[in-house]
């Protein structure tokens, strides 16, 4: 195996070095996590084996975890193992919840550590296996995003997706029901990896296959979706989805969640209303009913459709994003910012807060009545 190794102890290094080179492997040492990211950029590793202090910070550990998340959101599939001392047990728990694969302890013993990067060996075939269904999952998730849809007098809209280090099943869609009526769609199925990615893209191609119905009736629409979403998957994978339609021309918004986190529409008045759930997730039932509710947006009115991604970010330490900090998130967006960037200003948010590779997909759609209508 090619191993990189981190620590700032030259006398580490070389001792581990040399316990790796007479169990036939080919250590490369670096000194600072600096030099371990220029490292991995330069060529692949197939382990990395890192000590969590370094020169600037000998106890905490925070060193160490900021370089685990950025060798991870380099290559999410690359194990790495972390070093600690004994009295670090707790932040060595914290480096696996990031993604770390195995921990030592200082002073270490020689058969434990080779043992443990002979495991990691092992598993080092299926990890390329997983990584090559992963790219295939991101490849599909990727093409069913929007690439186009029509431009609208009364208002703007746009959407992003932070695909999840294992892919989840997030999809959101932008359908041409009609000159001056848009179709806004978010859905999440319950499936993960290509799984979900094949859930997802069976979604779409049943909202795509049935969109003369939407064009009529949106309650149809969703039932004849339901239907074939429902025979066409196993019994135990459902999806929730938030769908909308918006007239241009009276800036009604008609919608339909079923079973979808509340989407927030914020008045410009202050007031903030939850778009609450009005059906079940589809899949579940061949025989589903939803309820259709609708409301009017004023000019400068903002209308949010998120996953759960968004709220259940950081969810893995102890502490969720959450709808309050969303809604901070959204409220200092730039003033007369456009939709694009407000979405990447909450985006960035999520992240700052939740760092590294995320658990499920971050999705958010935003729809923003405008002050005037355009000519």
């Amino acid at each position: 195996m090619r191993i990189l190794v981190s620590d700032d102890q030259p006398d580490v290094l070389e001792a581990i070095r040399l316990l790796l080179k007479g169990a036939g492997h080919n250590a490369e040492i670096v000194e600072s996590p600096r030099a371990a990211l220029a490292a991995v950029e330069n060529s692949p590793f197939d382990l990395v084996l890192m000590d969590m202090n370094y020169s600037r910070d000998t106890t905490s550990g925070d060193e160490g975890l900021t370089l685990l998340d950025r060798l991870l959101a380099r290559d999410s599939t690359v194990p790495v193992v972390v070093m600690t001392a004994w009295s670090s047990v707790d932040l060595a728990v914290e480096a696996m919840r990031r993604g770390a694969v195995d921990f030592i302890q200082k002073p270490w013993d020689n058969t434990r550590l080779l043992a443990t990067i002979e495991k990691q060996a092992s598993f080092s075939k299926s990890r390329k296996v997983a990584k090559s269904e992963l790219e295939i999952a991101r490849h599909v998730q990727q093409r069913l995003l929007p690439q186009h849809a029509q431009t609208l007098k009364t208002a703007t809209y746009g959407g992003r997706c932070v695909p999840a280090r294992a892919i989840g099943g997030d999809y959101y869609d932008f359908l041409d029901l009609n000159p001056g009526r848009l179709g806004i769609l978010l859905a999440d199925v319950s499936g993960k990896g290509v799984a979900g990615a094949l859930l997802t893209a069976n979604l779409q191609a049943s909202f795509r296959s049935q969109l003369d119905l939407g064009v009529r009736n949106p309650r149809a629409l969703l039932t004849s979706v339901n239907k074939l979403f429902h025979e066409s998957t196993p019994a135990e994978y459902f999806a929730t989805m938030f769908f909308a339609e918006y007239r241009d021309q009276t800036r009604e918004l008609r919608y339909i969640n079923c079973g979808h986190p509340a989407a927030l529409l914020l008045r410009t008045d202050g007031a903030t209303e939850h778009l609450e759930a009005t059906a079940l997730p589809i899949g579940i039932f061949g025989g589903w009913k939803c309820e259709e509710k609708s409301v009017v947006l004023r000019p400068g009115d903002l209308a949010f459709i998120f996953s759960d991604g968004v709220l259940e970010a950081g969810v893995e330490r102890g502490e969720e994003f959450g709808e309050t900090r969303l809604m901070e998130a959204i409220r200092s967006a730039p003033a007369e910012s456009s939709v694009d960037v407000t979405l990447a200003h909450i985006v960035d948010e999520v992240l700052r807060f939740s760092p590294g590779a995320q658990s499920d997909d971050v999705t958010l759609v935003a729809l923003h009545a405008s002050t005037s209508s355009s000519s």
